[in-house]
């Protein structure tokens, strides 16, 4: 009897291509698959909530697996454990999934992070897991930039040119910048993203809050629907997968 296990998966992104198998390096999904087949025997898929790029991090990806084996949910989260150590991959949830549930396809809503620290002192124990913006950068701006873009736009201004999705349509529910001294969190929220969207939404606040662009050129370049128009694209180091939401969950 095949039972479909659903995990929750935090990962620092720095060592891998991202989360989607490749050809050319590590990822996160190899890694788990091959935990997976070291613990079970198993060669089983891992499907996950939403896929990372290289170098994105995540705080709680949810995703899952189908095992034949006999095993209760807290014995395979230590297993899988103990086999990805050293990656920095951690299995910080184990259950049994719902009939029916699907990582993927049953997520209702996905939240991201994106972390910037502005200061000019180069970064030390957050290099790699945060951007760093050296030039004073006006958040306001940036927040009344950010509301522009909140609800239904087509979003091809902030879409990359490989991007699968079958429209550049999206509906953003939540795109905040908070600031809390020298740190800028940007929250996006919707039910799904496109390639890249966050991080091109992010460069583009970036460029409001430095001067470069004001308020006004962030509405002309989701206007345009033109990739060409995109004003910057963030780096992966600062962007991290938080929540994926499901029917059902408080």
């Amino acid at each position: 009897m095949t039972t479909r296990f659903a995990f929750t998966v935090e990962f620092d992104g720095r060592p891998f291509m991202g989360w989607q198998r490749q050809a050319h390096g590590p990822t996160v999904q190899q890694s788990i698959e091959e935990a997976i087949h070291a613990v079970t025997g198993e060669t089983a898929v891992l499907h996950c909530a939403g896929r990372t790029d290289a170098g994105v991090h995540g705080l709680a990806m949810r995703a899952h697996a189908d095992i034949e084996k006999t095993i209760a949910p807290f014995r395979l989260m230590e297993a899988l454990n103990a086999r990805l150590r050293p990656a920095p991959i951690a299995i910080i949830a184990c259950e049994e999934a719902p009939e029916g549930w699907h990582a993927r396809f049953s997520c209702i809503r996905r939240s991201y992070v994106y972390r910037i620290v502005n200061r000019r002192a180069p970064l030390t124990f957050e290099k790699g897991l945060a951007w760093q913006i050296p030039q004073v950068l006006d958040h306001e701006a940036m927040a009344r930039a950010a509301a522009l873009l909140v609800g239904k736009h087509d979003f091809t201004t902030f879409r990359s040119t490989q991007c699968q999705s079958d429209s550049p349509v999206k509906t953003l529910d939540r795109l905040e910048v908070i600031r809390k001294g020298e740190r800028i969190d940007v929250h996006a929220q919707a039910r799904s993203f496109l390639h890249h969207q966050v991080r091109s939404m992010v460069g583009c606040l970036a460029l409001v809050g430095m001067g470069t662009w004001d308020v006004k050129d962030m509405a002309e370049a989701l206007k345009a629907a033109d990739r060409s128009r995109l004003g910057l694209n963030a780096p992966p180091d600062g962007l991290y997968f938080v929540r994926a939401e499901y029917p059902g969950e408080g």
